[in-house]
């Protein structure tokens, strides 16, 4: 069946009944359903094996991690879904433009993901297309659940090749989104996803000095999220010209000081070190005069003596990893 004539049909369907259940008929049918769970407490499975397709499939975690935690056959076969029921689900967000039945889709399609098996096939169905379509969603919520759905399916070295076409809107809406958000902290854990490797990483460089501004005004949570996808980039030396060049506000050194969440601190010092190495490795291709006096190479390394005098400071810091980091930075120095 096309994909229009199917979404028609899906489309006919929705008028009859609310979204939860809606997706339910679609999927699995209700005398399905119940024989499912019926077989399900027979061989003692855990409560809820019964419950509707978006029920059951949004208790999951959308998680971060490559691998989902190992199940039991009766979970699996209540959350693992097949290609003909993400078909429906993807022409379902096709067909619709009623939020809560997009974020509900979408989160169903997200936690579905988790599953590696999933996220080949929900490719191979175009869904990676349709869900980066709806990027451009006004709704924060569904903006949100389509984030979500895409940092799960980017576990996938094959997803990522076509998710990648996406980053320029992924950083926009990250950095545009209200501070501290939702939507902001969905982008963000996206782009630490699609930097773990140097392949893209080139792709989000005119969006660095944003992420700097976003390091130096946001709370514990984007502060975190936000030096994730930076340490990441750090960690390639071809990357370190870019992130040495651009401008940076001063109040970035606040970041240096000893009462700052150590999570933060031990990141943010990190990146300095991989900096430092970068650096070393290629000397001569680092002087002061190439950079301006707002980039963050004058911050971290010109002329003024605040940095080092904060760095020293930290030598006395109660936190054993913090003090041997900062040793390291001050002998390269």
């Amino acid at each position: 069946m096309g994909r229009s004539r199917e979404a028609g049909w899906v489309a006919g369907l929705v008028l009859g009944a609310g979204a939860c259940y809606c997706v339910y008929r679609l999927a699995w049918g209700s005398e399905k359903s119940r024989k499912m769970a019926t077989a399900c407490e027979s061989r003692g499975c855990p409560a809820g094996a019964g419950l509707t397709l978006l029920q059951r499939a949004s208790r999951l975690p959308v998680v971060s991690s490559p691998s989902s935690p190992a199940e039991d056959n009766c979970t699996k076969s209540s959350t693992i879904l097949d290609a003909q029921h993400l078909k429906k689900l993807i022409c379902l967000l096709e067909s619709t433009e009623d939020p809560l039945m997009r974020e509900r889709a979408l989160i169903t399609l997200g936690n579905s993901a988790a599953f590696s098996i999933n996220q080949d096939i929900i490719r191979n169905l175009d869904g990676l297309s349709v869900i980066g379509n709806i990027l451009k969603d006004p709704n924060p919520k569904v903006k949100e659940k389509a984030l979500n759905a895409l940092n799960n399916l980017s576990m996938n070295v094959l997803n990522q090749r076509e998710i990648k076409i996406y980053i320029s809107q992924i950083c926009e809406e990250t950095i545009s989104s209200p501070l501290n958000s939702n939507v902001q902290l969905a982008g963000l854990r996206l782009l630490t996803n699609m930097t773990v490797t140097n392949d893209y990483q080139h792709l989000i460089a005119n969006s660095i000095s944003d992420l700097f501004n976003l390091l130096s005004v946001g709370n514990e949570n984007t502060k975190i999220q936000t030096l994730k996808v930076l340490l990441n980039l750090s960690a390639n030396p071809t990357m370190a010209r870019e992130l040495l060049s651009v401008q940076v506000p001063s109040s970035l050194i606040s970041l240096f000081v000893g009462n700052i969440e150590n999570e933060i601190l031990l990141r943010v010092l990190t990146l300095f070190l991989n900096l430092n190495y970068s650096i070393k490795q290629k000397e001569n291709e680092f002087a002061q005069d190439q950079f301006d006096n707002d980039s963050l190479f004058c911050l971290l390394y010109g002329e003024s003596t605040e940095c080092t005098e904060k760095l020293l400071s930290l030598l006395y810091h109660h936190d054993v990893k913090v003090r041997e980091k900062v040793a390291k930075i001050i002998t390269m120095l």
